[in-house]
């Protein structure tokens, strides 16, 4: 016997002396599952077969066959639920992040460094590379010029990263003919509006949802399970959501759904009995009872699945003015349209202001951590930067993260995240700090003599100075690149490139929430002193 593939014809061949009439034998050779079960049971009444022990033999041998072109149906039609080869993911480069000023003077929110060594953007495009998703566009308005060279570096056919007949592309906000085209991106869904016609392209034509996500959010997620989700529900726009409990609830857009998952209405923000009124039984999208109980709503991830026509037909004529998907879109189209909300039980958070950049930093250094970049199956991708290994001398470290290229001597690092390419000399100190250093060239950032950090994000530097340039600036009173001599900082974020001298102190110990001494070198945001990228903070400052 044969065994047939799903979806094909079914043809058969009867041992020994059992024949079908010819005018029969077509009759099962053509006919599906379904109806080759039904002329079965009447085998046994024509005249082509000769016994009645052997019709039943072939009659089981038949329908074991119709059962396998059954099964074999269900198993491609599974596979086809989580095909990535069918979707295309858009991520938002978002808009001028004036919540995350001043990181976000000179550079998009997305290419916002992360972790000490990544850019926020990765985070998403790993997503997508982990999950098979290898048809990536990257929408672009806002001081993209850093973003865009990260992504040449790090996304490009050289760098390792395979996306077979895929492809990633920027698609920065331009102007065409007409008074329409003469406006630049009015939010996230115009954005997406007015590169609709590339869904129509003819590379687009296998393309049958469209995933929506955002570039300055930290999570792992394996986004063929929210297909596969959103396929097998029917539904017309899938929303990925996250439990929450009574303190955090009020902060985010809360969805209504109902005993099947589909979302019924949105409330942006509620509070009071308004808030109340959101609550939702969370054990319907798989949450345990107890469970449930602690976390009784639901908000948005600015996540979202749409079938690739529903979507054109959103922004095209259903809400042609509408500029935004969380805002607008979404929530009107709720009576019209099946949208299903998908729980995503996980770490998430949304680095959308200086307080949270600072706070998702510091959480990598807790053991364990909530989120970590480390993981062997799903890894974070990022650019090649052939650093050497770091190099620490009479130095102490606790929980802390030490990205590569950095030089710390005799210093104390404790509860901070320091960048690639950092320098920090003799007695520096530094506690609950993040320093970014990013060279692409030439030279490693150093930390020198006992220095101290404490909770601080340092972020790195561009480029490494020479020993011979780091004299001669020593020589003429300047300040290098890095952290001098017998320096403390506690609870700052130091940009690219800062030049911070010898016996400084940083601790904002005045308690300021905010200040603008751009002229200085730094602002306080929430009460995090922040040095600007490429600035110098004279030796003895105190801030």
């Amino acid at each position: 016997m044969a065994m047939p593939s799903a979806g094909s014809r079914v043809s058969m061949s009867m041992a020994g002396s059992n024949r079908i009439a010819r005018k029969e034998w077509k009759i099962a050779k053509f006919s599906s599952g379904e109806l080759m079960g039904v002329k079965l049971r009447s085998l046994p009444s024509q005249k082509g077969i000769r016994n009645h022990s052997n019709s039943n033999r072939q009659t089981v041998c038949m329908s074991l066959t119709a059962d396998v072109a059954a099964g074999a149906k269900l198993k491609d039609l599974e596979a086809n639920k989580r095909d990535a080869k069918t979707v295309a993911a858009i991520i938002l480069g978002g808009g001028a992040g004036t919540r995350l000023f001043p990181l976000t003077k000179r550079r998009a929110k997305p290419a916002v460094p992360i972790g000490g060594a990544y850019r926020l953007i990765d985070v998403p495009m790993s997503n997508c590379i982990n999950s098979g998703i290898n048809k990536v566009y990257i929408l672009t308005q806002f001081n993209s010029a850093s973003l865009n060279r990260h992504l040449a570096r790090a996304y490009n056919f050289g760098s390792g990263v395979n996306f077979g007949d895929g492809y990633v592309e920027v698609l920065a906000a331009t102007q065409t003919s007409g008074d329409e085209g003469k406006r630049w991106f009015q939010g996230t869904a115009d954005a997406v509006r007015q590169f609709g016609w590339l869904f129509e392209d003819q590379r687009s034509k296998d393309i049958e949802d469209v995933l929506i996500l955002s570039g300055d959010h930290l999570y792992r997620m394996d986004y063929l399970d929210f297909i596969q989700s959103h396929r097998q529900s029917g539904a017309d726009i899938s929303i990925s959501c996250l439990p929450m409990d009574d303190s955090r609830a009020s902060d985010f857009g809360l969805m209504k759904i109902d005993d099947t998952g589909r979302v019924l209405f949105f409330n942006e923000k509620p509070k009071g009995e308004d808030l109340k009124a959101m609550a939702v039984d969370t054990t319907v999208l798989g949450l345990s009872r107890e469970e449930a109980e602690k976390k009784p709503y639901i908000a948005s991830m600015g996540v979202y699945i749409f079938k690739k026509e529903i979507l054109l037909n959103l922004l095209r004529w259903r809400f042609p003015t509408a500029n935004d998907f969380g805002s607008e879109i979404i929530p009107a189209s709720a009576k019209e349209f099946n949208i299903k909300a998908y729980l995503f039980n996980d770490y998430w958070e949304d680095i959308g202001t200086i307080r949270s950049f600072f706070e998702a930093n510091l959480a990598l250094t807790e053991h364990p951590p909530r989120f970590s970049f480390y993981d062997a199956e799903k890894p974070m991708y990022t650019s090649r930067r052939n650093l050497p290994p770091s190099k620490i001398d009479n130095s102490k470290v606790v929980d802390s993260i030490i990205s590569h290229g950095s030089f710390l001597n005799n210093c104390l690092i404790e509860h901070s995240v320091v960048g690639i390419r950092s320098r920090i000399n003799s007695n520096v100190h530094l506690k609950g700090t993040v320093l970014w250093v990013f060279v692409p060239q030439l030279i490693l950032c150093k930390l020198i003599s006992t220095t101290m950090m404490q909770d601080t994000v340092m972020l790195g530097a561009d480029y490494y100075e020479t020993e011979a340039e780091v004299a001669s600036l020593l020589a003429e009173g300047g300040v290098p690149i890095g952290i001098g001599d017998n320096t403390k900082i506690k609870e700052c974020i130091i940009d690219k490139n800062a030049r911070i001298g010898k016996n400084v102190i940083i601790s904002n110990s005045e308690g300021v929430q905010e200040a603008d001494r751009s002229s200085d070198g730094f602002y306080i945001r929430s009460g995090i002193t922040v040095i600007l990228k490429n600035s110098t903070i004279k030796d003895g400052s105190v801030i």
